[in-house]
């Protein structure tokens, strides 16, 4: 499950989803922080079905959605919102505020939503270079934790067969950037840390 969009070319993007995670700590996380069992779960900007067959096997009744702008097309407010990342992006405060709103009418009263960026801190932010995530959003004074969000903190992996498998797909995917983290590797793995930011909508959930 890849968090942020990572556009990869040919069969990189596919490798890429097949190695991310592969413990699946971020759909246990997500059950632990919003119980999934029996529940109503809008996903949005899916991942190719991966989360959402994740989150199913946890017992979800999950409706996938692409962005929040489609919320006409959901039938009925869910107990959980999980956000890929592709909504929630670039989030100073004006847009947070109303993002969330968005999700909110999305929920039931008591509702919770969860938004899931990289966090960085690890190897695969040596790939991606400077982003947002990495920084403001992850500080007490980022638009996430002012705008009453808390935030779990995953150390996830990238883990490979091989190292040579390891090295050939870091330089595919990411050229010379690749090939020097690919050259101090030691381990068929990257380390890949992940922030699941979360917030209840005002109200009662029964059966919580």
């Amino acid at each position: 499950m890849t968090v942020l969009p990572l556009v990869l070319p040919g069969t990189l993007g596919e490798q890429l989803a097949r190695i991310v995670d592969v413990e699946e700590k971020i759909p246990r996380a997500i059950d632990a922080l919003a119980p999934v069992g029996g529940r109503d779960v809008i996903l949005l900007a899916s991942d190719g079905g991966r989360c959402a067959a994740q989150l199913t096997a946890l017992g979800a009744r999950v409706v996938p959605l692409e962005a929040l702008d489609d919320a006409a097309a959901v039938a009925a407010p869910a107990d959980v919102v999980v956000s890929l990342g592709a909504a929630f992006r670039g989030p100073d405060t004006a847009n947070l505020v109303a993002d969330t709103a968005a999700a909110d009418r999305l929920l039931r009263p008591g509702g919770r939503l969860i938004v899931m960026h990289d966090y960085g801190r690890d190897d695969v932010s040596r790939l991606r270079g400077d982003l947002p995530e990495y920084g403001l959003w992850t500080r007490r004074d980022g638009p996430f934790l002012r705008g009453g969000f808390r935030i779990r903190v995953l150390h996830c992996w990238w883990t490979f067969a091989s190292l040579d498998e390891a090295r050939e797909f870091l330089v595919g995917a990411f050229g010379a950037v690749g090939e020097a983290v690919a050259a101090e590797l030691h381990r068929p793995r990257l380390s890949y840390n992940v922030a699941l930011y979360h917030r209840d909508r005002p109200g009662t959930l029964g059966g919580a």
